[in-house]
């Protein structure tokens, strides 16, 4: 006779304890009646903020002080904590979500991106595979696509989502550098015969000496060519630098032109760089980063011509697309480079799938689900869509152009994108003083810039929710700032 097995006790299904509580991981009826709070409050200070100063207002040392009471000893409530953390930033930041924010090219962010961040938290996709994340990986693979159409770019063309137009930019140069020397991924600068050099424009983002320190090449190896004194890079000071650099033993390894500096808005000549670049056999990149939004639109893509003939180019959603910071995009034609450029093989990722693979395409490994913003954006509005915001920025950049010169106010740049390089009359006020008095006013934001070695008011129209009375305000702004800077100079 067999023998009986032993009963095993069943065992009580229990749900394990949570971290700290449940405050790290509420239950689904506190967290949906914290989430409708965070959602009513967003919305609450988004409308006080349309009323209020686009300035801080916050006192630091206070700040501070409440600050320092935070010793994460005893637990708060998270509803008060949201309340207090959303008070805060409605009180100490510069708004780049105020209507009245002619800053920099930054602008507030679309509803869609806002969405797409909410989302991409709450699942927190690994992008580093495709195996872990097939859907995330794919939707920004098509995003990438969709716009290297849109820029000309042939459907071979590849790229990826980035932190922002540094990382891409950065992406760039290692691509050049690899395809300059092959060796060069393994022996870095040592692999060149002599120092490897790049060209940019001395109107260019300047992050370009710090990429060129981060890629081991040395600060030096950026050369900052002259401009036609209109903000653009001159193209016979180019040739002669190139010439130059070859007689003294330097390698020539990449242009990179700009579709819209960061000061003036102001477009390098892409097909003459183009040209320059085919015939002297370096890499060519276009630092769209801001500009580069200029491809929804079919009546203002004519000013990107050349953009299409690049090896690769940067075009940052965060800025004139408007998602959320930081999401930026490399696009290459050479879609091998990017895999021999970054190939790495390690036993505990799941794949190693090169032109899928995100981690070994591109400069970072574990990363945040960023193509969503574009995504969802993108497929909300349409290239029509996004055409008509970019459009309607650039008119109203015409509008404040034609306002102040009514008023005699000098435009010194001739940007077609919506950005103004602006100058009070002669006999008036400061530049300086009179940017400063705006900024206290709290009514307006913009900056003082250095175009062509002259200072200059920098003002940037695209904010996706600016009207034109929010103009006319910064105008009366500027021109109330210019009176009393006169005045209290002549008392």
């Amino acid at each position: 006779m067999p023998r009986r097995r032993k009963s095993i006790p069943q065992l009580k299904r229990q749900r394990p304890p949570s971290g700290s509580g449940s405050s790290l991981y509420p239950p689904p009826v506190n967290r949906a009646r914290l989430d409708d709070l965070l959602t009513r409050e967003l919305m609450r200070a988004n409308e006080r903020l349309a009323e209020g100063p686009v300035t801080p207002s916050r006192n630091l040392a206070g700040f501070r002080s409440e600050l320092a009471d935070f010793d994460f000893r005893e637990p708060r409530p998270l509803d008060e904590l949201l309340s207090w953390t959303i008070d805060q930033m409605e009180h100490g930041l510069v708004h780049v979500t105020h209507p009245r924010y002619f800053g920099l090219f930054n602008p507030a962010p679309t509803f869609p991106a806002q969405c797409a961040d909410r989302i991409a938290g709450a699942f927190n996709p690994q992008l580093a595979t495709s195996t872990t994340s097939p859907v995330a990986v794919e939707i920004e693979a098509h995003v990438i696509r969709a716009i290297a159409r849109r820029t000309g770019f042939p459907p071979e063309a590849a790229g990826h989502f980035t932190s922002g137009g540094s990382e891409a930019n950065y992406t760039a140069l290692l691509c050049a550098l690899t395809r300059a020397t092959p060796d060069f991924a393994m022996r870095g600068a040592r692999a060149f015969e002599g120092p490897p050099v790049i060209y940019v424009s001395r109107e260019s983002h300047l992050a370009w000496i710090k990429i060129a320190h981060q890629a081991g090449i040395g600060r030096s190896a950026v050369r900052l060519v002259a401009t036609d004194g209109f903000g653009r890079m001159e193209q016979g000071a180019l040739k002669d630098a190139i010439v130059g650099d070859r007689r003294g033993g330097c390698v020539p390894v990449m242009i990179a032109a700009t579709a819209g500096t960061t000061n003036a808005g102001m477009i390098d000549p892409l097909w003459a760089c183009a040209e320059l670049a085919r015939s002297n056999n370096l890499w060519y990149h276009v630092d769209a980063a801001w500009g580069g939004a200029v491809i929804a639109s079919d009546r203002l893509r004519p000013v990107l011509n050349g953009i299409e003939r690049a090896d690769s180019v940067t075009i940052d959603a965060h800025k004139w697309f408007a998602t959320t910071m930081g999401c930026g995009m490399f696009i290459t034609r050479h879609p091998h480079l990017l895999s021999r450029t970054f190939q790495v093989s390690t036993s505990f990722m799941p794949s190693n799938h090169a032109g899928i693979d995100p981690y070994v395409n591109s400069v970072q490994w574990s990363r945040r689900f960023l193509g969503l913003r574009m995504f969802l954006s993108l497929a909300a509005a349409g290239w029509a869509g996004y055409g008509a915001h970019v459009e309607r920025s650039v008119a109203l950049a015409e509008m404040l152009k034609d306002e102040l010169s009514r008023r005699g106010w000098e435009i010194v740049n001739s940007s077609p994108l919506a950005v103004l390089c602006i100058k009070p009359p002669a006999g008036f006020g400061d530049v300086r003083s009179i940017v400063a008095r705006v900024l206290a006013s709290g009514r307006a934001w913009i900056a003082v810039a250095s175009f062509e070695g002259s200072d200059v008011i920098r003002a940037c129209v695209t904010q996706g929710e600016t009207t034109p009375e929010d103009v006319l305000e910064l105008v009366h702004t500027l021109i109330q700032a210019d009176e009393t800077e006169t005045s209290s100079r002549r008392a």
